[in-house]
């Protein structure tokens, strides 16, 4: 008898012992999670008015998409943008090497996974993430606007994640521009003819994105976006002093137009 409850009670200390190691990597995790939420908002809050591009990692500089990606983020930067990007190859590294290119600030988000080989060399700044979720608010929480390229289920991911978040009034929308319209038009298609028709969303929320093919039609669209919402919502809208400047460029262009 003495000997199962000696067992017992070294069977529930182990237990304990599980419980508390399993709590303290919890807690350590917790802190790892917090210090890159404290290092994405240090460093996005002080780059200025930003937009954020998506697209496949797999494209080469050969892709016209890749060379459309780096003209449109050149424009973008030379603008005034500071350009976001996931720090990868393929479109990321376009936007990136437009942006820098442009003699803007060139934004890299990596996430650490093993089928991303390192980040590009055309960022200026960059943070690497263990978490996918603290990189999509970094990546979502500055921008103006996204610029979405033809990607795979990531660039899908960030797409709706948007979308769900501006369906649900958890967000301001912004402009989300769904770039080469050869790509996107068969899921606008679906969405409509399909989703609408179940009735699993609405015919209003198609309004939250739009399909374009030109860089500088893109670039009008979050130009004009910005003029509006800064008369709307005042200094709320622009409270970082590159804002102000950039602002300030901006409504001269306009009113000289």
């Amino acid at each position: 008898m003495r000997d199962k409850w000696h067992d017992f009670k070294i069977h529930r200390e182990w237990k304990i012992i599980g419980e508390l190691k399993a709590k303290q990597g919890d807690v350590w995790r917790l802190f790892r999670i917090l210090s890159e939420f404290v290092q994405g908002f240090d460093l996005l809050s002080e780059i200025g008015p930003s937009v954020t591009f998506f697209g496949s990692s797999r494209f080469g500089p050969d892709n016209p998409y890749y060379r459309k990606a780096y003209q449109t983020a050149y424009l973008f930067g030379r603008e005034g943008y500071a350009v976001v990007t996931g720090g990868g190859p393929g479109i990321m590294e376009a936007a990136n090497k437009g942006a820098k290119d442009a003699g803007a600030e060139s934004i890299g988000l990596q996430i650490d996974i093993p089928s991303e080989e390192g980040k590009n060399p055309y960022t200026t700044k960059s943070l690497l993430f263990r978490h996918f979720f603290v990189r999509k608010v970094m990546l979502l929480r500055y921008a103006l606007g996204y610029i979405i390229f033809p990607g795979g289920y990531g660039t899908f991911d960030e797409l709706f994640e948007a979308l769900t978040l501006m369906q649900t009034k958890k967000m301001y929308p912004f402009p989300i521009l769904l770039f080469g319209s050869e790509y996107w038009k068969p899921l606008v298609h679906f969405m409509r003819h399909t989703m609408v028709e179940f009735g699993t969303i609405s015919d209003d929320d198609l309004n939250y994105f739009q399909i374009v093919d030109d860089p500088e039609e893109a670039v009008e669209i979050i130009n004009r976006f910005v003029l509006e919402k800064s008369k709307q919502l005042g200094e709320s809208f622009y409270i970082n002093p590159k804002f102000v400047k950039f602002l300030k460029r901006l409504r001269e262009k306009y009113e000289k137009g």
